[in-house]
């Protein structure tokens, strides 16, 4: 089984130039929930490059603690150069928040369906101080909005082995309010639908980027490559392209008697 650090590694720049950002909105709604006090503490949980670190060190201003931790050094050495300032470390979240104690947010971008989903939540209930919040949050291709994307899916279940369009429907809700249950947390739900424009060409960089796309080149080579290039060419209009998404935001809240952030 190929681990997260075989996944990523390789892969930093095509997914740092080419990976969606996360809706202002939702990073927003994270802002606000985190508790209000001094040198909050802030995790960012197989952070890749730091992405959502971009939306939330201008929220939560530059006074925070932030560390960050990926399996990946290659997602790690590029987040290091764009926040200086961030404690990068490489290895697993899961042990990472075994050993860490105080902290006020704790993030997982992208990430969280890759991890040892009990063993995490048992360590982020476990190291977060009162108030204190664990957000999950994760940008989705809504297929369903897009024929081009629907056969986009398609390409991918064909040739990247292994592959499910759904294999992110999970009930991460249910998820957080069965490891926050004994404490009485409160469990929130969040999405926005959106629409990013993008280059044809970038589209094609950000499909390279991907671990499904990259399972599909080893199983077929470049036949992968010379399929999307036609898929993408039978649905540009002047070589751009219009991509739905719907992103997910699931908090679970510590109960404490900090009041969360207003900005």
């Amino acid at each position: 089984m190929e681990t997260g650090k075989q996944k990523f590694d390789t892969l930093s720049e095509d997914y740092e130039r080419h990976r969606p950002r996360y809706p202002d909105e939702l990073m927003r709604q994270i802002a606000r929930r985190t508790p209000r006090r001094a040198e909050r503490h802030v995790v960012d949980a197989g952070t890749g490059t730091g992405i959502a670190l971009e939306g939330l060190i201008p929220l939560l201003g530059p006074d925070c603690r932030y560390e960050a931790v990926d399996l990946s050094s290659d997602m790690v050495a590029t987040g290091r150069r764009k926040f200086p300032e961030v404690r990068w470390a490489v290895g697993g979240a899961e042990p990472f928040l075994e050993q860490a104690v105080d902290v006020d947010l704790i993030v997982a971008a992208q990430s969280f369906q890759w991890m040892d989903r009990p063993r995490f939540l048992r360590a982020a209930r476990r190291c977060l101080r009162p108030g204190g919040v664990v957000a999950i949050i994760q940008n989705n291709r809504d297929f369903s909005a897009s024929a081009f994307l629907d056969a986009y899916e398609s390409l991918l279940e064909e040739l990247s082995p292994g592959y499910g369009r759904h294999y992110r429907s999970l009930d991460f809700a249910s998820e957080l309010r069965e490891a926050f249950s004994s404490s009485g947390s409160e469990v929130e739900v969040a999405t926005a639908d959106w629409t990013r424009p993008m280059a044809a060409e970038d589209f094609i960089g950000f499909a390279k980027s991907s671990t499904q796309v990259q399972r599909g080149l080893v199983a077929h080579g470049e036949v992968l490559l010379d399929r999307l290039a036609a898929l993408v060419a039978a649905h540009e209009e002047d070589g751009e392209l219009a991509v739905p998404y719907r992103s997910e935001l699931f908090t679970a809240r510590v109960p404490g008697a900090d009041t969360p952030d207003g900005g």
